[in-house]
This record gives C-alpha cells, sequence and structure tokens, in this order.
C-alpha cells in the first residue's frame, strides 16, 4: 500500500472513531496523534468542531478532552526520553522510527528547538506539526521540571485544540478547507525551521572559524 492510500485510510479510520466514540473516541485518537504523529490533529479536531453544531460535542469539552488527550501523550514520550537517555533514544527511533514514519533527524529538528528556546518551545511547539509530538523527548531527555513542562504542554495543546475546533464549527461542513491550510502552514513552519537551523550552525562555523584565525 501506497504511503497516500494509508495516509488517507487513516483519516477515514480517525473519522470513524470521532463520529462514533463521542469523546471517549476523541481523547483516544488525541492521544494517539501524540505518539503516532502521522494521525493528524488538523482533521481530528475540525471535525469535531464541525459537529458541534448538531450538538453532539461542544468547543469547551473538545478543547478540555483534547487538551487531555494530547497531555497522556506527551507524558508517554517525557517518560520515554527521561528513561532511554539521548543515545538510547537515538538509537531506537533509528531501530523504530519507521514504523510511526519518524526519523532521527525528526529528532535532531525537535532537540535543535528546545535547545534553542529552552522551555518556552513546549508551549509553541505544540501548535507545530511532527515537532509538538517530538518535543517530549527532549524534555525528558533533559529532566525538564515536570510540573512546568505540563503548564506549557496544557496551555498549548489547549489553544490548538480550541483554536482548530472552533475553525471547524465556523467552517462546518467545508472543515476539510482546514486541512489543506494546515498542510501549507506546516510545509512554511518547516521551511523556516531548517533555515533557521543552516542559519545558526552557519553562525557558529564563522564565528569559530573567526576564533581560530
Amino acid at each position: 500500500m501506497q504511503l497516500g492510500n494509508l495516509l488517507d485510510n487513516l483519516k477515514v479510520w480517525v473519522e470513524n472513531i470521532i463520529s462514533t466514540g463521542g469523546y471517549p473516541g476523541l481523547y483516544f485518537v488525541m492521544f494517539l496523534e501524540n505518539v503516532f504523529p502521522p494521525i493528524p490533529s488538523e482533521v481530528v479536531l475540525p471535525l469535531a468542531g464541525s459537529l458541534s453544531l448538531t450538538g453532539r460535542f461542544s468547543i469547551p469539552l473538545i478543547t478540555i478532552v483534547g487538551m487531555f488527550g494530547s497531555l497522556t501523550g506527551a507524558f508517554l514520550f517525557y517518560g520515554l526520553g527521561k528513561w532511554l537517555g539521548e543515545e538510547r533514544v537515538r538509537k531506537f527511533i533509528a531501530k523504530f522510527g519507521k514504523y510511526a514514519l519518524l526519523s532521527v533527524e525528526d529528532f535532531d529538528k525537535s532537540k535543535d528547538w528546545f535547545d534553542k528556546y529552552d522551555e518556552w518551545v513546549i508551549f509553541f511547539s505544540r501548535m507545530v506539526p511532527i515537532v509538538r509530538s517530538l518535543i517530549s523527548i527532549p524534555a525528558g531527555v533533559s529532566s525538564m521540571n515536570l510540573a512546568k513542562f505540563s503548564v506549557y504542554t496544557i496551555l498549548g495543546t489547549a489553544l490548538w485544540s480550541f483554536i482548530l475546533s472552533y475553525a471547524g464549527r465556523l467552517l462546518g461542513e467545508q472543515w476539510p478547507i482546514i486541512t489543506d491550510f494546515i498542510n501549507t502552514y506546516q510545509n512554511v513552519v518547516l521551511a523556516v525551521t531548517l533555515l533557521a537551523i543552516a542559519a545558526f550552525v552557519t553562525h557558529r562555523l564563522v564565528r569559530k572559524k573567526k576564533q581560530a584565525s
């Protein structure tokens, strides 16, 4: 099965879980979305938001349930990072990451974000595809204070859940439009991130060369 078909089938499965499972289904999918990034929250949350028009869901409860599902997944990756340590995390992702469409480069990108922006990156990265899942690992590796980690994660995931679910409510049956917008947003963010990392590395190399001469 091609990757595109796999993701399409995954989206259909997610829609079925949300539509039939109610809030428990939403919690389950948001948890999985954090440990298996190919599950897109830009499908999960706008769909739930659109269903709020029928009275099936409410935006405040979507926000809370989505936040708790994401928080649970974040705790799992935080614990994994703290338990394994950086080197074993790299080996683990190199060996098993392909099954979740993850790579060591994805982990390195998340670690660069954490190292550069420190604790606040936990909040902001919750709204960045792929990074929002993996950023919990370097936080665990660094033994970040769990209370701070929890607060930043709660704030970031609650905001993300509210924005996407409310957008889904505003768009109604046209909620899939959000997926296209998020895909563009994801590509822009990743491109900017790569440029920022490249600029940072270049700056370090130039400074090191000047110090050596």
